[in-house]
């Protein structure tokens, strides 16, 4: 046997108080804000812990105009995208358009001050608005009570608030890991079909419509109702939607002309997509206007007064009767809309090689929607399409948002009037249009030829939410989701590894069949922490490989040796397992080692006085030192027994 220069540590366990600090700040502040500026001094440290949790005081003093021009031509783009979206999801909320309009005014001006993006843009979204609208619905007419509506839908936005804030402030941007990619994939994709097919209401201009949300209901209205449809409203709204997929679906071909033509560098047309919105709005208020389209069945929006956000303090409810049906939809659009702006933020982000704070923009979101509570808005966040306009335009900081904001108020004191012309059927196209585009048929495939466990997940959320309700679509993914991560607590991963020949490396025998095993060495490898819900799944794996390993070779197994250092921690279940491993092993003939255990794992042994059963000497830093130990053993065990059979002889 070899010496080894290094030996395991075994010193004194860390006291309750450090680890449980330690494990606290990985858990809550795993990008260590503050240890940046540990060592300034007091100004400096005051200084940077405010531009920290606000982050404007950080971008705000190098700002300039030359950054100001991007971010005003972007501001003034997304602007033209966000009225008719806020008024098409206002409606779709089934509250007054009005209160679209405001939500486009006063929460980006607070996210500009909160928010860690450069490149979100705020926003009402159509899955929000629409289970919003599903959930207070089931408690209140949106038609028989407008006004008691109205004020659940504000009171609901406080929660979705109050909620966002207190996750962002304690740190638990970790809840957000719950919701897969799977998930969302999923949940969008359903959403998208069930609020496609309710647009039939307006592109068929039907005044009665079922309040339900799944496809089986939802075609029944449409069926049932056949007598009221018009068909100047559907060619109307096939007119629009026509014009809408071919803006968004032409560009790459106008990109190839333009090239082609111009013979220069691909030019940068976002603008085809991102103002065919307007476009539709503008061309829909003029045809309502000028040719009278309610005498020929296009209903419009109607009145909308020009004004500010008035206040709605007064206007919060939070009378018993109603008060679980608020929190249930403040807490679950709360989810959805936070996940989906930080997943968007991210997304573009990486594009730029820029970060974004989860935890900050979790309270940049809270602000906004508290804010927006007391003044006429309902819930924002930071949808896809806006946000996508946003970067191509060319925004730099988030004064785009201010320059949205502006854009909105001299909207909504001027031209406000203009838009009560706007047809139905013009913004059930543009929000049929927008929702096809989050159906990923790409993403579906991919999970399915990747990981079909990933596409059940998936389609549990699509057809839940396309069949059921988008709470039972989230559930069902939710919970297939656990069931998995339990799935692989229970069940943990666990290999025996062989030496690579002419190496010192140890592998997986299964992935490498060329590896070399070991004469009498048993060498097994757990990846995952040791708990009381898998410790006897891993006991019975490791009989089991002592026993396919004996099946096989001819010699016998005499040493097995675990590498734990991929395994994290470890409870007092796992440590009673394996000392009765031990008592097992020791019934066999066979010694245990433990090879490179991590510290949380041999603080916890030694405590619990395993090191002790065991022995410090059956602990070793490497797979090689401690087969070299092993195989040292096992030629002075056969040398002591050729010299005890030759004495035997020699008496004989």
């Amino acid at each position: 046997m070899t010496d080894s220069k290094h030996t395991v540590n075994f010193a004194t366990p860390r006291n309750f108080i450090k680890t449980f600090k330690k494990d606290c700040k990985e858990t809550f502040f795993p990008d260590d804000p503050f240890g940046k500026f540990q060592h300034d001094k007091t100004l400096q440290k005051i200084k940077k812990t405010i531009q920290y949790f606000i982050p404007i005081f950080e971008w705000l003093p190098r700002y300039n105009l030359n950054l100001f021009r991007y971010d005003v031509l972007a501001g003034i783009t997304i602007t033209s995208l966000a009225i008719p979206q806020g008024i098409s999801y206002a409606k779709l909320a089934d509250l007054p358009p009005i209160i679209g309009l405001y939500s486009s005014f006063v929460p980006p001006l607070i996210y500009t001050v909160f928010g860690s993006s450069n490149n979100l843009a705020v926003g009402t979204v159509a899955a929000c608005s629409l289970l919003m609208h599903e959930t207070l619905g089931a408690v209140v007419s949106s038609k028989d009570d407008p006004t008691l509506y109205l004020h659940l839908v504000y009171t609901s936005t406080f929660f979705t608030g109050i909620f966002q804030t207190a996750l962002g402030f304690c740190r638990l941007g970790i809840l957000v890991d719950f919701l897969s990619h799977s998930t969302i994939t999923g949940f969008m994709g359903g959403t998208a079909i069930i609020i496609s097919l309710q647009q039939m209401k307006g592109i068929l201009g039907l005044k009665n419509f079922t309040t339900r949300t799944d496809v089986v209901r939802v075609i029944q209205a449409i069926f049932h109702n056949r007598n009221e449809w018009k068909w100047q409203s559907f060619v109307a709204g096939l007119v629009f939607l026509c014009f809408l997929q071919v803006a968004r679906y032409v560009k790459p071909f106008l990109v190839l002309t333009m090239c082609f033509l111009q013979r220069q560098r691909k030019p940068n047309l976002f603008w085809v997509s991102a103002i065919s919105p307007m476009a539709v709005v503008a061309v829909g208020c003029l045809y309502a206007y000028l040719g009278h389209g309610e005498q020929h069945g296009i209903a419009i929006v109607g009145d909308l007064k020009k004004g500010l956000n008035p206040s709605s303090i007064h206007y919060l409810n939070f009378d018993s009767r109603y008060l679980p049906a608020t929190i249930r939809a403040g807490v679950v659009t709360g989810l959805i809309s936070m996940v989906e702006g930080i997943a968007i933020g991210r997304s573009f982000a990486i594009v730029k090689n820029e970060q974004i704070d989860g935890n900050k923009e979790m309270i940049a979101y809270g602000f906004m929607n508290i804010i927006g509570s007391l003044t006429s808005c309902y819930l924002t966040t930071g949808p896809f399409s806006k946000t996508a306009v946003n970067v191509n335009s060319g925004c730099k900081t988030p004064m785009a948002n201010v320059v949205q904001g502006f854009c909105m108020m001299l909207t909504l004191l001027f031209l406000a009037p203009i838009f009560s012309y706007t047809p139905l059927v013009a913004l059930a196209a543009i929000i049929m249009s927008a929702m096809l585009g989050l159906i990923n048929y790409e993403e579906m495939y991919h999970l399915y030829k990747v990981d079909k466990f990933d596409f059940a997940i998936c389609m549990a959320a699509f057809f839940g939410v396309s069949f059921g309700s988008m709470d039972i679509g989230l559930l069902l993914s939710v919970g297939l989701s656990l069931l998995r991560a339990l799935l692989y607590v229970a069940r943990p991963a666990a290999c025996k590894l062989g030496r690579l020949p002419n190496t010192s490396l140890y592998c997986d025998t299964e992935q490498y069949p060329e590896t070399m095993s070991l004469e009498g060495i048993l060498v097994l490898q757990l990846g995952s922490p040791v708990y009381f819900a898998n410790c006897s799944y891993i006991r019975e794996r490791i009989l089991r490989y002592i026993n396919e390993e004996d099946a096989v070779t001819e010699y016998r197994t005499e040493h097995i040796l675990l590498d734990l250092s991929g395994v994290a921690s470890i409870d007092m279940s796992g440590i009673d397992t394996f000392i009765e491993l031990i008592r097992v092993l020791k019934g066999k003939h066979i010694k245990l080692g433990i090879v490179n255990p991590r510290i949380e794992v041999l603080e916890k042994m030694t405590l619990a006085k395993f090191v002790d059963v065991l022995g410090k000497q059956a602990f070793y830093l490497s797979i090689e030192e401690a087969i070299q130990s092993c195989r040292f053993t096992m030629d002075t065990s056969t040398k002591e027994e050729a010299l005890g059979s030759s004495k035997t002889e020699d008496v004989v």
